[in-house]
């Protein structure tokens, strides 16, 4: 068997696949976040690997993990995680949606001009450089002690072999990396006043990049000794889940953040119109992504803010309420951690326009529903802005359950949506993948097909009319509104 470990936002999912990359079992244990002051967003290291031993453990319930031949890891992107000389964590990671480095994304740019050319994005206050501006000048002493600069995944990784390894996929998320040269980035540390020795060693996605300790195989169940594969982002291996990994193929994903994600044969940086150009977590393959901060994380918020049971209830509420006999002018901004794509203002924030005496929560809840579709609108015309069309969307992530969310979304982007088996499964069953390729020598198309369609969502015209001058509405809003959110930013922390 082989082992996938994906480190969500909201969990750790862990996924078992047989020799054949057949599902067997799957895991998840849930995460918090920590969120001490506005626009922060933090998590401990410690419930990571905590997290990594309950998912773990759900699988061992079901399946002897002494039959585990190889391990492959997935993870949130652009977190900073912070080590000393001795390998321990400084403080809390700064995770991918916190913004309180905006004012160094200028900064960092005004220290390195050539930035973009490098990198192929724009400095973003999600991404991980600003971050480490931000703690050299607020936290001088933290940032005095720092001798290792982790993501996410490579600190399970860490914890798992001893070894500090990273892989282009997750590293091109940072900033350090030269996105072309698929290496880090000297200048690039510079202006962070880095060096290499501060990152892990690069290894590509399939390649073994160290191996699991007797300590840490005690702690989870395992044999000690079996590879690790240098796995990938959390997106990278998502597509792999679902056979995205050829040029022109596309998927979305509907996990906390919302991402739409084409596969390229070569770096098409394109930062003018905030789209991200990274690695794809196998060799020669890189990817341009349109990201939205909020996706699920919105349906979620807006399940808490209404006191509904639960977020399946609150969807069958939402479908039963229906479309408005009217057109109506309920719209939401789903801006709760800001915006990447395309705005890139870590200052906007959600919004209801439009709500009046008879609004009902399940209005709220459709509002949400569209707001996060025309959202990806946005960030689909991004990407399809002087380059080739996408045509369908392979669905994945927690909101891929909802066929219903799946009609307006599909009506909104009008574009069909497959759905595939499996396709919630999300990153980890791409990190298995990859510790199958990394095992066995197993070939990129034998170790990452296509899963078989379970359904499409073609765009339904009489929907894409319904929807239409809400969209046109929810366009209009944040041009109107910017300066708003302009003027009430926060100072910098």
């Amino acid at each position: 068997m082989l082992l996938g470990i994906d480190l969500g936002t909201s969990g750790v999912k862990a996924v078992l696949i047989d020799d054949a990359g057949e599902m067997l079992a799957e895991s998840l244990a849930p995460l918090s976040i920590s969120r001490p002051r506005p626009q922060w967003s933090e998590q401990a290291p410690d419930a990571w690997w905590s997290a990594v031993v309950a998912a773990v453990s759900g699988l061992a319930a079901r399946h002897s993990l002494m039959r585990v031949r190889g391990i492959g890891l997935s993870g949130q992107m652009h977190g900073a995680v912070l080590l000393d000389a001795q390998q321990r964590v400084i403080r809390p990671a700064i995770l991918w949606n916190d913004g309180r480095a905006w004012s160094q994304c200028g900064e960092l740019e005004r220290r390195e001009p050539g930035s973009r050319a490098m990198t192929g994005n724009l400095a973003m206050p999600g991404f991980t450089a600003p971050k480490l501006i931000w703690v050299a000048e607020n936290e001088p002493d933290h940032f005095q002690r720092i001798a290792h600069v982790v993501l996410p995944k490579d600190w399970l990784r860490l914890r798992l072999t001893g070894d500090l390894v990273s892989e282009p996929s997750d590293a091109a998320g940072t900033l350090w990396l030269d996105l072309e040269r698929r290496q880090w980035s000297a200048p690039m540390l510079a202006a962070c006043r880095l060096e290499e020795r501060h990152m892990p060693r690069l290894v590509e996605g399939p390649d073994i990049s160290g191996h699991v300790t007797a300590a840490a195989a005690t702690q989870l169940g395992l044999r000690p000794g079996i590879p690790v594969a240098g796995g990938g982002s959390d997106n990278a291996c998502g597509a792999l889940g679902v056979g995205v990994v050829h040029p022109g193929e596309a998927l979305l994903s509907l996990g906390s953040s919302g991402v739409i994600f084409v596969v390229d044969d070569a770096a098409r940086p394109d930062p003018a119109r905030t789209v991200h150009a990274f690695c794809h977590c196998i060799p020669a393959l890189w990817h341009r992504m349109a990201v939205i901060l909020s996706a699920a994380g919105t349906l979620s918020f807006v399940t808490d803010l209404v006191g509904a049971a639960s977020e399946a209830e609150f969807l069958a509420e939402i479908e039963a309420a229906g479309m408005p006999a009217e057109p109506g002018r309920l719209v939401m901004l789903p801006y709760l951690s800001g915006e990447r794509t395309p705005h890139n203002d870590p200052a906007a924030t959600g919004v209801f326009f439009g709500l009046e005496n008879g609004s009902r929560r399940a209005d709220l809840g459709r509002a949400a529903l569209e707001g996060v579709a025309f959202a990806l609108a946005d960030g689909l015309a991004a990407l399809e802005a002087g380059a080739e069309p996408i045509g369908a969307l392979s669905v994945i992530g927690g909101g891929a359950r909802s066929r219903f969310w799946g009609r307006i979304i599909a009506a909104a982007l009008n574009r069909p949506l497959v759905y595939r088996q499996g396709g919630n499964v999300g990153p980890a069953l791409g990190a298995a993948r990859l510790a199958r390729m990394a095992t066995d020598g197993v070939a990129l198309d034998e170790a990452c097909p296509q899963p078989p369609i379970s359904f499409v969502l073609s765009p339904e015209p009489a929907l894409i009319d319904a929807l239409a001058p809400r969209q046109a509405l929810f366009r209009q809003l944040y041009p109107a509104l910017k300066p708003a959110f302009q003027n009430s930013r926060l100072p910098a922390c």
